[in-house]
């Protein structure tokens, strides 16, 4: 919260503003202080024993107004804010929701995030929620920092496979049955046709022909392939609806069919493209990586090929200063090819490309597969979730009229903040128990914690700054509750650096554990108006930290459980 103002007021004897700055820390216990100075790494640059250095800089600090008291504890210097001012900064996050954790340090700033990017003609299975609500989760982050955000649909609208759906419609069923069926049914086809091919290899030759046709432009194998898209996009659009996901572009593979050419010719010109075997590849023995594939000998592209053309369409659209790919980590080679193929093509935005890596999702009995028809569907795990919820509800809150609306925020955030909890590039053994568990760091948790402040503001009304004790929240356990909320910038900033959405779940979880602790020993609602302002005060603060913080995950604050 101060560390600026403090390196700015220690950049003294021979010390830079950015080198305090950088070495300014939180204390393992706040019995040692709001931040702490370690001082060993100062000693040979001013020849003093670290103690000697950390007394010689007590000093300067013990003025400044935020500044309570000071102490030197080995070489360490301990510095205590003071906690009425620290209550008084509290005012403007109760004031104005809007601006809580927002900053405009993205202003002018562009930020591509490629995300989701579903196939055609395959449901949302529980192995797409990771890529969807982290994408999602950052896009909201960063636009809350002042970026300017383009969330892009990478859609898998490409390859033989609508070839082989093809095959599979002509056989088992008919267009007119596919358009009023849903994505399920496709699959199920697409699940048949993968069986009966095992008997019946000729299917293969037939798909292949088939999507030659869809890429020679033939009007009976488009209309086979605008049915499939349509059926896809009107369902994953209910998904969307209500993961609370938003997309900028839908340009898929397909779209990029037409500008791959100028790639290659760039590669070309470049002496980039070489021939292996009747194929065109880059050759990138020289980091250590296999050779990246663009061209089949077939004159087939890939899906490397599709993505330098994006990126170039990207750079050239939207003059990204970041283009994010929220992708699993299985694809890591993919990228480190990508981006070094970019890089020695002279293309402009090489070095501001990112692959957003996070773990894959299993079923507990193994992965997942489409073509086996071995999945978990996504509709299912939330479908789930809100039953469970409303079961819930139905017990805790039995006189609610609102108990479907707030089973649907509870049951499908559950879902969302699972898939959030964990730094992204941790592997998931999906489990119904884990998932639906409504005890414990969740978001129901979470939630709850709100609709708690919301009653007691329906209850206690909105604080009268004028009239405030603010002795009344700066003890020990409010204090804790004010270094939170003041706190939550941070993370949100931290979130967008490191791309990584926990560092706002978890600071929510650590601030409702210590609003609750502060909420049972201490009466918000009291008849001593002082007490009870300040109290509001406090109240209202964590409601809007909460609400900003869940709303940036994509999950909803129901005002009662």
């Amino acid at each position: 919260m101060y560390k600026q103002r403090l390196s700015s007021a220690l950049a003294v004897e021979g010390l830079s503003e950015q080198e305090v700055l950088n070495a300014l820390e939180k204390p393992k216990e706040s019995k040692m202080g709001d931040v702490c100075l370690p001082c060993f790494k100062f000693a040979r640059a001013m020849r003093l024993a670290p103690p000697a250095i950390a007394a010689k800089l007590l000093p300067y600090v013990e003025g400044l107004d935020f500044v309570e008291r000071t102490e030197v504890v080995g070489g360490y210097l301990n510095i205590f804010y003071d906690r009425a001012a620290m209550a008084r900064k509290v005012e403007s996050i109760a004031a104005d929701k809007a601006t809580v954790g927002a900053s405009d340090e993205g202003k002018g700033k562009t930020v591509c995030i490629d995300y989701s990017s579903v196939n055609i003609a395959k449901p949302f299975h529980i192995g797409h929620l990771s890529t969807t609500v982290i994408g999602g989760a950052l896009y909201r982050i960063f636009e809350h920092l002042g970026y300017n955000v383009v969330g892009i649909n990478h859609l898998g609208d490409w390859g033989t496979q609508f070839g082989k759906l093809i095959v599979a419609t002509r056989r088992w069923s008919s267009l007119e049955e596919v358009a009023q069926n849903d994505e399920y049914f496709l699959n199920s086809l697409y699940v048949r046709y993968h069986r009966e091919a095992e008997c019946c290899p000729e299917m293969d030759d037939e798909a292949r022909a088939w999507f030659k046709r869809i890429e020679d432009g033939d009007s009976e194998a488009t209309a086979y392939f605008d049915v499939f898209k349509a059926v896809t996009m009107n369902a994953v659009g209910k998904i969307y609806g209500r993961l609370k996901i938003r997309f900028d572009s839908y340009a898929g593979e397909s779209f990029y069919n037409d500008k791959m050419d100028a790639c290659l010719d760039i590669l070309k010109e470049k002496n980039l493209l070489m021939e292996s075997e009747g194929a065109q590849v880059v050759n990138l023995d020289a980091y250590n990586m296999p050779p990246c594939l663009l061209v089949k000998a077939d004159g087939a592209t890939l899906y490397a090929t599709r993505d330098i053309a994006a990126a170039y369409y990207r750079k050239k659209t939207y003059d990204f200063d970041k283009c994010l790919y929220v992708v699993a980590y299985q694809q890591n080679l993919h990228f480190k090819q990508l981006f070094q193929v970019l890089k020695l093509m002279d293309f402009a935005g090489a070095e501001d490309m990112e692959h957003i890596a996070f773990g894959m999702v299993s079923m507990e009995d193994g992965a997942m597969s489409t073509r086996s028809g071995r999945v978990v569907w996504l509709q299912e795990v939330l479908d789930k979730a809100v039953e469970k919820a409303r079961a819930i509800i139905e017990v805790k809150n039995p006189e609610s009229t609102q108990k479907d609306e707030i089973a649907e925020s509870v049951g499908v955030g559950a879902v969302v903040f699972s898939a959030l909890w964990n730094n992204r590039i941790k592997d998931i053994v999906f489990s119904f128990d884990k998932v639906l568990n409504f005890d414990g760091e969740t978001s129901p948790y979470v939630q709850y914690t709100y609709a708690r402040c919301a009653s007691a503001l329906r209850k206690g009304g909105e604080a009268d700054v004028g009239n405030m004790d603010l002795s009344a929240i700066t003890d020990d356990e409010g204090y804790e509750v004010i270094k939170s909320v003041l706190s939550f910038g941070d993370s949100v900033k931290a979130a967008a650096k490191l791309r990584e959405p926990c560092c706002v779940t978890r600071h929510i979880v650590d601030l409702a554990e210590k609003f609750n602790r502060f909420y049972i020993g201490h009466r918000i609602v009291v008849d001593d108006m002082p007490v009870r302002n300040a109290r509001l005060l406090l109240t209202r603060a964590v409601a809007n930290v909460i609400e900003t913080g869940l709303s940036l995950l994509g999950i909803d604050c129901p005002p009662e459980m």
